[in-house]
């Protein structure tokens, strides 16, 4: 079944470097759009999506059973703030966020502490975009 993205969300989608075999995380995924789409891209990779809401988490899972069933998408209800890799789970290569206002300045305190987050569970080499560029921008994860 084709997936309905908006334009902004579908040029979103469109800007991130993915892969196939790319591990991605979506902070804040709401309903899941953007994390079918990215899913649709991957063969041998996967994409977590995560939302601090139950309601959302469960209509992403409820609208991306076949995903979900492939292998390539996964759905958690965490806060950005409390995400730690399960054991076993593989770091990120890339990581993204729409409307996060940890991430996109309007609450920079959670803002440290989500990029500190992001920080132990992506690869070194891992990449972080938000929306509110042109149609991304990236930020710096903090390497210590």
């Amino acid at each position: 079944m084709p997936i309905r993205l908006s334009p902004r969300l579908a040029a979103i989608v469109n800007a991130l470097p993915l892969q196939p075999h790319s591990r991605v995380l979506e902070i804040g995924c709401g309903p899941g759009a953007a994390a079918r789409a990215v899913a649709r891209r991957l063969t041998s990779g996967s994409i977590l999506a995560i939302d601090r809401s139950a309601t959302a988490v469960a209509e992403a899972q409820t609208a991306a059973v076949e995903d979900i069933r492939s292998g390539r998408m996964s759905v958690r209800q965490v806060s950005a703030e409390d995400f730690v890799l399960q054991p076993h789970e593989e770091p990120y290569d890339i990581v993204f966020a729409v409307r996060v206002g940890a991430l996109d300045g309007r609450h920079p305190e959670a803002g440290q502490k989500v990029l500190q987050r992001i920080a132990m569970a992506t690869k070194a080499k891992a990449l972080l975009f938000i929306d509110g560029g042109d149609p991304l921008r990236e930020l710096l994860i903090p390497r210590h």
